[in-house]
């Protein structure tokens, strides 16, 4: 098995180093062919820090609405087609790094998404289900972080999605062969050591493959891709009142067989 790639020094990660990998980048490391499985030296994985798992993609994708808790709790009907938005690679931030908070003055409805994100492995255009999921290099967490008023300002969801600093993903990329389809995987996200989000991958109302082959249809998905799958239930905005992040606000995402991402919120 492949296990876990990392995306910001080069290496496969275990429970105490990381082997480098002669690559920049996850998207890198996918785009040259080379067997996932050879490395060099090892270093420490405590006290590592990780950039996002590929950090310059073609194109980040992201998927709305997408589990039924996540449905209810907003009032929306199931979807017979994934609600599709993207954001762009400034907003990208690593596993451990600062989420940087607007200024109070443009907004204070920061909310938080913890997400199962998608790697693309090799060029996928007008693929079934079953090629679709083939496609997959493997899987990360990413944190849908939502600037709320930016993002209800219209019916495109992108304003309020891809402020710069704001997205962690990480801290690796867990190979296809270990989680499948992705689904069965236990999905969690704390803010200030409060769960706010606990549900599971199941619950996706569109899956993996699905969602990959629809893409598909309407473009071709390069290998390094990031593909995020939708939020579950627990949302900040579904809440009463609601519930925003704030300066200092810590804010833990968490997936079953990948890891889990830690950041603070800073102006």
């Amino acid at each position: 098995m492949a296990g876990r790639i990392d995306g910001t020094i080069d290496g496969t990660g275990g429970d105490a180093e990381i082997v480098l990998l002669d690559h920049p980048d996850v998207g890198a490391l996918l785009r040259s062919g080379a067997d996932l499985t050879r490395g060099g030296r090892s270093v420490p994985l405590a006290g590592a820090t990780f950039a996002p798992v590929v950090t310059h993609p073609e194109k980040i994708i992201c998927v709305g609405v997408n589990y039924a808790d996540h449905i209810a709790e907003m009032g929306h009907e199931p979807p017979t087609a994934p609600t599709l938005f993207a954001k762009y690679r400034r907003a990208l931030i690593g596993a451990s790094d600062d989420i940087t908070l607007p200024p109070p003055h443009i907004s204070t409805s920061i909310d938080w998404e913890v997400e199962l994100c998608v790697v693309i492995g090799k060029e996928l255009r007008n693929a079934s289900e079953t090629e679709a999921l083939d496609a997959v290099a493997g899987y990360t967490i990413l944190n849908d972080v939502s600037v709320r008023d930016w993002q209800k300002r219209t019916s495109q969801f992108l304003a309020g999605k891809t402020f710069e600093g704001t997205t962690p993903v990480g801290p690796w990329m867990v190979t296809r062969d270990e989680l499948g389809d992705g689904s069965g995987l236990a999905i969690r996200s704390e803010v200030n050591g409060v769960v706010k989000q606990d549900s599971n991958t199941s619950k996706l109302a569109i899956g993996v493959s699905e969602i990959l082959s629809y893409l598909s249809t309407i473009t071709t998905l390069d290998v390094g891709d990031i593909i995020a799958t939708g939020t579950p239930g627990g949302v900040g905005a579904a809440r009463t009142p609601p519930e925003w992040l704030a300066e200092g606000s810590e804010v833990r995402c968490s997936i079953e067989g990948i890891g889990e991402l830690r950041n603070t919120c800073r102006f």
